[in-house]
């Protein structure tokens, strides 16, 4: 079955080696009701873009919240809390890829480094005319195109055809026409503008009492309102917050354990070793043994229990 722009079979799914490999692709074509939306954002190691097919829907980008008309683009690098939120009534359809590509090809380290700067965007959602969204596409309905005619080189001709969709975004990226809307109560946008304060400042000492202060909302409002949008209270998601960063520094670095704790502003290492253990089943010194930063692994909050969406 054929979308207007895009190819589509419900349940369909391409896959290129397996998660955890240098080079990984898995390609989800499926629908998500409002009934099996994620009650927590979650994240991990991989890169995801999602293409919404039809409908509308939400993305919860580290706190802000981003609404999605069908073709918007929306890439997520590693380590970003997120989770989409799908309306009530018929299930939006979508395209969900996750990845994971090797970038350091002698001669081509800068070049790369480039192309994944369009998942560094202030806003990651990329929304465009019919016309340049039906060339930008067209590389991924290869895709589809290819894996169901198998041949020997169908994993090199898949990750070619990936290549020529990023350089293609890349190219028309400066005709992004996407516009964030305020959307929501002004309360629920109060919340999440909150969520994108403690992002931008979990390094930080952030107290509710502070807080509150800061956004002109009671304390007790504010936590109240906070557990009811989020699915957090204000403690758990600083926490939260805190240990996600932590976790990537663990990975992604060589610091040590002391300094990655006071650096993502815990109090003290006691706090941050007790809080690590209950948030990611292990301590410190084991996630950092076990999970070697080479590996694009899946890295979600165990403490959530929450599977990638």
């Amino acid at each position: 079955m054929t979308s207007s722009v895009l190819s589509y079979e419900k349940g369909y799914a391409i896959q290129v080696n397996q998660p955890g490999d240098p080079l990984f692709y898995h390609l989800d074509y499926d629908e998500r009701s409002h009934d099996l939306n994620m009650e927590f954002q979650h994240f991990h190691d991989f890169y995801e873009i999602c293409i919404l097919l039809d409908r509308s829907a939400a993305h919860i980008i580290e706190g802000s919240l981003y609404e999605m008309q069908p073709y918007d683009i929306v890439l997520l690098r590693p380590s970003l809390l997120h989770k989409t939120q799908y309306p009530k009534g018929l299930p939006p359809k979508r395209l969900m890829i996750n990845f994971a590509m090797p970038r350091s090809l002698p001669g081509l380290e800068s070049d790369y480094r480039e192309l994944f700067n369009l998942f560094h965007a202030q806003v990651p959602i990329f929304r465009f005319s019919e016309e340049r969204r039906g060339e930008i596409l067209a590389p991924i309905n290869d895709i589809f195109a290819i894996s169901q005619h198998p041949s020997p080189i169908q994993s090199v001709a898949i990750h070619h055809k990936f290549v020529e969709f990023l350089c293609g975004l890349h190219r028309y990226a400066a005709e992004n026409a996407y516009v964030r809307e305020e959307t929501g109560s002004s309360m629920s946008r109060r919340m999440y503008a909150i969520a994108s304060y403690i992002h931008s400042h979990y390094q930080q000492e952030l107290s509710l009492d502070e807080v509150s202060r800061r956004f002109y909302v009671s304390a007790h409002h504010l936590s109240r309102q906070f557990n009811k949008v989020t699915g957090f209270t204000f403690t758990e998601y600083v926490q939260m917050t805190r240990i996600r960063n932590a976790q990537q520094l663990l990975l992604h670095s060589s610091e040590k354990i002391t300094d990655i704790a006071a650096k993502c502003g815990f109090a003290s290492f006691s706090q941050f070793n007790r809080i690590f253990n209950k948030q990611s089943g292990m301590s410190p010194s084991a996630y950092r043994r076990s999970r070697p930063a080479q590996d694009e692994r899946q890295s979600v909050f165990a403490a959530a229990g929450q599977k990638v969406n």
